[in-house]
């Protein structure tokens, strides 16, 4: 059987406020595996947020194991923690996180610097459909053009697994699917795993499996055997 890339077993966040608890997560367990799509719905404060930003290396549980490839996450210390985020994973937030004063070029560039094995500006651009969109700056280019820059962004570091929080949750319809077509063409061409949160259930049709979060637990989990096509989604 093929080895889970993450491993998540009996996490759960607390965050306490003086003698307040409040459980963020309850105890939740999840793999996933290399080269799939994995969606994540649930409403507002049904703990996906929460998991991703443990599984990225952006929070810390309060109990519970993470591994990525067998290593322990929970142990990191905090510049293990950013080697880590550094080397193998690329993150895409619902807001677009691009530096203004900045082409595209150069907003993917930033990371291609940083990154031991990158690929060009130029080249991660181009698979994200924006190759005519270089040398613009984040206030000449649309909201699903920002957005795929910074997909652009994630990708340039070749990451193994890509953290998607809401990617199209500021999108229209059309212009969301464009953003899910990226997506897509990362994961079938470079193999990348890819969690995404979404409140959007007509996003569940492209995934490999589907998370269904309630109260800081998984109420469901579901094996998808008929994925669509991003253009095929039923917004």
């Amino acid at each position: 059987m093929q080895s889970p890339i993450f491993s998540a077993h009996g996490v759960t966040k607390v965050y306490r406020s003086g003698e307040v608890e409040v459980f963020a997560l309850r105890g939740v367990d999840l793999d996933l595996y290399e080269g799939e799509i994995a969606v994540l719905l649930g409403p507002s404060g049904s703990g996906k947020s929460t998991l991703l930003n443990i599984m990225g290396g952006l929070d810390r549980a309060t109990a519970g194991e993470v591994r990525f490839r067998g290593q322990d996450l929970t142990a990191f210390s905090e510049r293990q923690f950013t080697r880590f985020r550094r080397d193998h994973v690329g993150f895409v937030f619902q807001f677009y996180n691009l530096i203004p004063s900045l082409t595209a070029w150069e907003n993917v560039a930033l990371v291609t610097e940083i990154s031991s094995n990158p690929m060009k500006p130029d080249e991660a651009l181009e698979m994200v459909g924006l190759r005519d969109r270089m040398a613009h700056f984040p206030a000449q280019l649309s909201g699903g053009e920002q957005q795929r820059v910074a997909i652009a962004r994630a990708i340039a570091k070749r990451p193994e697994v890509m953290l998607c929080d809401e990617p199209t949750g500021a999108l229209d319809s059309k212009t969301g699917i464009l953003v899910l077509e990226a997506l897509s063409r990362i994961n079938e061409e470079m193999k990348t795993t890819m969690a995404i949160i979404t409140h959007n259930a007509g996003i569940r049709q492209i995934a490999h499996r589907v998370f269904t979060f309630k109260d800081g637990r998984i109420a469901d989990a579901a094996v998808n055997d008929q994925r669509a096509r991003p253009a095929e989604v039923s917004w």
